[in-house]
């Protein structure tokens, strides 16, 4: 019966162990924005292009 009391302990410290972790990731920044640069480089052809028609114009 003691093997289930250090058990629960012992898992209760690992639970908390990772929570404190992952609000330190959270307050960090590391989760903000995972989908924008991942699908930047694919439309940074079109913004290099967007950008030179602006600097056209403004000639």
């Amino acid at each position: 019966m003691s093997v289930i009391y250090i058990l629960i302990t012992v898992s209760i410290i690992v639970a908390i162990v990772f929570f404190t972790l992952f609000i330190r990731a959270v307050k960090s920044g590391q989760y903000d924005d995972s989908y924008t640069p991942s699908v930047r480089m694919l439309f940074e052809d079109e913004l290099v292009k967007q950008e030179k028609q602006t600097k056209n114009k403004q000639s």
